[in-house]
C-alpha cells in the first residue's frame, strides 16, 4: 500500500509526510531575538520533555557547549542551579507542566532565562515577564519540529559565547544539502526506489530497537521517539559501548521467540572501537537476535549525518505508521492523560 498515493494521503490527513519533506527549511529559520543582559554563565540547563527536549540531545553531540549542559526532564531543578544558569524553558505547547515547574524554580533561584514556545501559557507568561522569547511556528507536531528547536539553540548559545562561532552558518548550509539527500525518501517514490519505505516493510509487525554509537545518538533517540508517537508502534534504544555491559547479554536468552526488528545507525565518524564493537557484537549474537537492518548515515560532517539520519528516520517511522493503518499525527493517548491529570 506505500506505493497506493491515494490511500496514504486518506491515512495521513494531516499530512505529516508533507511536513517530513519541508524539515529542512526549519534549519534556516531566523527568530531575531535579541539577547540581552546575559552575563558570567557558568552552565546551561534546558528543562523539556519529549519532542521539546528532543534537540537539545543534539547540543551534546554537535556542537557542543563550551560550559557544562544538562537537560532536565523533571519537575525540579538541580542543585547547582543559580545566578549563573543560563536557563532554558523549552514546550512547543506551552502548557508542559513539569517545564512551568522547572521555570518557577529557576526564576526563585534567580538563574537567566529565555523560553522556547509555539504559544500556551509560557509563550504568555514569557511575554509578561519581558524574558527573551523564541517563537516556535505552530501547527506542527513537537517531534516534527525539533529542527526548529535545534535553530533555535543555536541562535542562543553562540551570539553569547557558549559554543563555537559559525555553528549558525554550518546549520544554514546544512538545510539545502539535507533538502538534495531525501529526494528518494519522497511518497511518489515507488517502493523499489525508495529505501525509507523498504526499511519501513522490514520493521513493519514487529517491535524496534534502535542502536546507534554516543555521536548519532540523538538520531536514534529520535527514531525511538517518532515511532514510538507516528507509527504508536512500540520501540527503545541505547548506545554503544553501554550496550555492551547490559543490555548485549540480553539477547542471549529469553524470550526465546523474538518478535523484535534490530535497525543499527553505523557511522564512519565514530570512535574506532565503537565500529569494532558492532561488528563483533553482531558476529557474537548472529542467530540469538535479528540480523541487524544497518543504515550507514550519508554525509561528511557530523552535523550533516545527524540530520540525514534523523529525518531518515522521520520517513520510516512514517511508513510504518501507514502499514499499521494508522494516521501518524495525532497522540490521542497523550491528550487524555493530560485531561485525566487535571481531574
Amino acid at each position: 500500500m506505500l506505493d497506493d498515493l491515494k490511500l496514504i494521503h486518506e491515512r495521513d490527513a494531516q499530512d505529516a509526510l508533507g511536513v517530513a519533506e519541508k524539515q529542512y527549511q526549519q534549519l534556516s529559520h531566523d527568530y531575531e531575538v535579541e539577547l540581552t543582559g546575559f552575563a558570567d554563565v557558568s552552565n546551561v540547563v534546558l528543562a523539556g520533555m519529549g519532542g521539546s527536549a528532543l534537540p537539545g540531545v543534539f547540543l551534546r553531540a554537535w556542537p557542543g557547549t563550551k560550559v557544562p549542559f544538562e537537560i532536565v526532564r523533571d519537575y525540579n531543578l538541580p542543585e547547582y542551579v543559580d545566578q549563573r544558569t543560563l536557563f532554558i524553558s523549552s514546550s512547543y505547547s506551552g502548557n508542559t507542566e513539569e517545564t512551568l515547574a522547572a521555570l518557577s524554580e529557576a526564576e526563585s533561584r534567580g538563574a537567566q532565562i529565555v523560553v522556547l514556545s509555539a504559544g500556551g501559557k509560557l509563550a504568555e507568561y514569557a511575554k509578561t515577564k519581558k524574558y527573551p522569547l523564541f517563537l516556535i511556528p505552530g501547527g506542527i507536531q513537537p517531534r516534527m519540529s525539533s529542527f526548529y528547536f535545534l535553530t533555535a539553540f543555536i541562535q542562543i548559545l553562540e551570539p553569547l559565547g557558549l559554543i563555537a562561532v559559525g555553528k549558525q552558518a554550518e546549520l544554514k548550509a546544512a538545510a539545502e544539502w539535507l533538502k538534495d539527500q531525501t529526494v528518494s525518501w519522497k511518497v511518489d517514490v515507488a517502493i523499489a526506489d525508495n529505501p525509507a519505505k523498504q526499511l519501513a516493510l522490514e520493521l513493519f509487525g514487529k517491535s524496534i530497537v534502535v542502536y546507534s554509537g554516543p555521536k548519532l545518538f540523538p538520531a536514534a533517540n529520535k527514531w525511538k521517539i517518532c515511532m514510538n508517537e507516528n507509527a504508536k508502534n512500540i520501540a527503545w534504544t541505547n548506545q554503544y559501548s553501554e550496550f555492551n555491559h547490559n543490555e548485549f547479554v540480553g539477547w542471549t536468552s529469553h524470550p526465546t521467540q523474538k518478535p523484535y526488528a534490530v535497525v543499527e545507525i553505523r557511522s564512519n565518524l565514530e570512535h574506532p572501537r565503537i565500529q569494532k564493537r558492532f561488528e563483533v557484537s553482531e558476529r557474537l549474537l548472529s542467530g540469538m537476535r535479528p540480523a541487524p537492518e544497518v543504515v550507514e548515515p550519508k554525509g561528511e560532517t557530523l552535523l550533516q549525518q545527524l540530520l540525514w539520519a534523523s529525518n531518515y528516520g522521520d520517513y520510516v517511522s512514517l511508513y510504518v505508521a501507514l502499514l499499521n493503518g494508522l494516521n501518524p499525527t495525532p497522540v490521542e493517548l497523550v491528550e487524555k492523560l493530560k485531561l485525566l491529570l487535571d481531574q
